[in-house]
């Protein structure tokens, strides 16, 4: 049984046991709001899971600024919301400053970490986005024509590079002789929200003969998808399932299921099992997007290829490196 499944069993059992007593769930957005298309808006999805499907409430709040992190957790926290989930790796020092002031209060932080031996009542969510981000490298490669793939990342931080590695590593599995062109957005929490500079990187890479970018880049990742259905080339989205944002120009999108990871979390309530936990493609935490809007861009022969690969890094017969690991990248260089 993997590790999703036995979180999705122990969310299931303890949803049918929860009642109307307990607390309700709240969600703080990082900065780039909830409706980014991407990161956040998959949190807000999972939130809406939960509603629908148990009858619950949320309540949630988008930040405007780095000072409102602590302010919104201590917020929640008093007023009795159970737990207090958050999204971006940004969370967690605001969360260490507040989790010992609650402790009756679970807090979630994902895509951060928390050290579960000082904070026992915090749940780190980590994904493997090297795994994902693999697999949509080798469709970026079969599908380029002209062996030179781009990525655009946002905020230049390990977790972006990471992306950045995994996928260059999937590339140069498919074409070692390939080109991989990568740039960063920025160097604060503005990168993720600045679809103007992700278009203008879009078509300087473009220049160098890109025909396929990644954007892993929140909300700037917008400006890069339209870039390239503009200019006619192929984009990869990330996150959620961008593929319908620009329908056959958007080749697939790496999926990162923060949606099920918040659902999941808001079911368990106060009951929530804390520590760390990390989903990869094992755990169906990562993944690629397919569906009506991109099946005419993969063929079989590149999904065979795929899922050939994904079957053996699950299996540990491929090691996708993880830039977070030693902060190096054998496949590509910063």
């Amino acid at each position: 049984m993997t590790l999703m499944t036995k979180f999705l069993g122990a969310a299931a059992s303890l949803a049918l046991t929860a009642g109307a007593a307990l607390a309700d769930p709240a969600l703080i957005y990082d900065l780039g709001g909830k409706y980014d298309k991407s990161f956040n808006e998959a949190a807000f999805n999972g939130a809406e899971a939960y509603a629908s499907e148990t009858g619950g409430a949320y309540k949630d709040i988008e930040l405007q600024s780095e000072a409102q992190r602590e302010q919104a957790l201590r917020r929640f926290a008093e007023a009795g919301f159970n737990p207090v989930v958050t999204t971006g790796f940004s969370m967690s020092a605001p969360i260490a400053s507040v989790a010992a002031d609650y402790p009756d209060t679970k807090f979630v932080t994902i895509d951060g970490f928390v050290n579960p031996e000082e904070h026992p009542n915090v749940l780190s969510i980590l994904f493997s986005e090297h795994e994902g981000s693999y697999l949509v490298g080798m469709m970026a490669a079969m599908a380029s024509k002209s062996g030179t793939v781009g990525f655009v990342g946002g905020m230049d931080i390990p977790l972006i590079r990471k992306f950045a590695c995994g996928y260059a590593q999937g590339v140069k599995a498919v074409n070692p002789d390939a080109t991989v062109i990568s740039n960063m957005t920025g160097t604060t929490p503005a990168a993720w929200n600045d679809p103007v500079k992700g278009s203008e990187l879009t078509k300087a890479q473009i220049s160098q003969g890109a025909d396929v970018v990644y954007a892993a880049a929140g909300g700037t990742g917008l400006g890069v998808l339209q870039t390239a259905a503009d200019e006619n080339i192929l984009s990869v989205g990330v996150d959620s399932n961008q593929n319908y944002l620009h329908p056959g120009k958007v080749l697939t999108s790496m999926l990162k299921r923060v949606d099920v990871a918040v659902k999941d979390a808001m079911e368990q309530g106060p009951d929530l099992q804390t520590g760390v936990m990390v989903l990869g493609l094992a755990e169906n935490g990562v993944g690629y997007a397919m569906d009506e809007n991109n099946e005419a861009l993969v063929s079989d022969e590149m999904k065979t290829a795929v899922e050939d690969a994904k079957a053996k890094i699950i299996a540990g017969e491929i090691a996708v490196h993880d830039y977070s690991t030693d902060d190096s990248c054998p496949a590509l260089s910063f």
